[in-house]
């Protein structure tokens, strides 16, 4: 599987401590950045983890790094096709990819420690979704994205 991975500033150091485990893990990894501790806005590298996942969703996932992992998620989920999940512990990232089929992970440096991210990231890139009782729902949701593209709020 091709991962996608990308931070902010705030989430730059935690970043270069798990490019190595998901190469251990076997996946493809690209590296959109940051590539310094320089501040740098996260909507803009959610945005390139978002669109690569949306341009490659058979066999593309992304994780996105900034300092509690939930502007990115909204960020992230503005993109059609991309359904980010922000985890923080191994329990939310199992059923983030489970029950609700995400395919970016995003992480909060500040609130987790690197050891505990590590432990995220790879039970969410070893889990998948189930389907099964979760896909009516996950159907549901796929709906309502298709609604509001087709006729959004107004």
């Amino acid at each position: 599987m091709r991962v996608v991975i990308a931070s902010d500033h705030g989430g730059f150091e935690l970043k270069k401590a798990l490019l190595g485990l998901i190469q251990e893990l076997g996946h493809e990894l690209i590296d959109y950045g940051t590539h310094s501790p320089d501040p740098v806005d996260y909507p803009d590298f959610a945005l390139l983890v978002a669109c690569a996942v949306q341009k490659s969703p058979h066999d593309t996932v992304g994780i996105m790094i900034d300092g509690a992992g939930t502007g990115s998620a909204i960020t992230a989920n503005k993109v059609p096709g991309v359904r980010a999940a922000a985890c923080y512990d191994p329990f939310t990232a199992r059923n983030s990819r489970e029950h609700n089929n995400a395919n970016l992970l995003t992480l909060g440096s500040r609130v987790t420690g690197s050891e505990l991210a590590k432990e995220i990231v790879r039970t969410w890139l070893s889990s998948s979704f189930g389907g099964g009782r979760h896909q009516g729902r996950f159907d549901k949701v796929l709906q309502v994205e298709r609604c509001f593209l087709k006729d959004p709020c107004s």
